[in-house]
């Protein structure tokens, strides 16, 4: 009984170490701050939804921010490209079809490994993408990538209506603004976000 009870609470002090999100464990080591590009892929990767702002095409050209999730690949195969699943019966797909320009930002706060501080705190990392809200092409490899890597992240995709005509959108990302540390953003281009060095990206392995 002694070893059943030892096992149980084995179990529970392993699981405390790791969350689970949608059936996927977190990386538990974030990225060292002084490497932008693994901390901005990381976020990417970790995280399944965040808030993507687009130019309003019913508010007079306000921005207008939505609660959407996306998904960059499968687990531990991210492409640091977001993804998501969208229907023009939302606001969002609607405006993005008038006007392209958005942008999507994520928090480490969700992750929980930002501990008690303020998500506003510089050292809680913040990133913004920002470019272009873009539909994948029906029927293409690309679309078979984002729709694999979607419903694995989030399996209740699968179940949506299909009178509701959802599409596959993609964000071809133009700029990246990212804060991981005091000291204000870090400069970090699109091409170094993308194709970054292998060994700069080891807590994916």
């Amino acid at each position: 009984m002694e070893i059943v009870s030892f096992l149980a609470f084995l179990c529970i002090l392993i699981m405390g170490f790791q969350e689970p999100v949608h059936g996927r464990l977190l990386s538990v080591s974030k990225p060292n701050p002084g490497n932008a590009a693994a901390t901005a892929r990381w976020l990417v990767a970790e995280n399944s939804w965040g808030v993507l702002n687009t130019i309003s095409s019913e508010l007079n050209g306000a921005p207008f921010g939505n609660v959407v999730s996306f998904s960059d690949g499968l687990p531990n195969e991210g492409k640091g490209i977001p993804y998501f699943y969208l229907t023009a019966l939302d606001p969002t797909a609607k405006d993005a079809m008038k006007d392209e320009r958005a942008s999507l930002t994520l928090s480490e706060y969700p992750l929980g490994t930002c501990g008690k501080i303020d998500p506003e705190n510089p050292t809680c990392a913040k990133l913004t993408l920002t470019g272009k809200l873009k539909i994948v092409e029906n029927k293409s490899e690309e679309a078979q990538f984002a729709q694999k890597a979607l419903f694995t992240k989030h399996p209740e995709m699968k179940e949506w209506p299909k009178s509701h005509k959802f599409q596959f959108f993609k964000l071809e990302i133009e700029n990246l603004f990212l804060i991981d540390w005091f000291g204000g953003p870090k400069p970090l281009t699109p091409e170094e976000y993308l194709h970054p060095k292998m060994n700069n990206l080891h807590w994916m392995q």
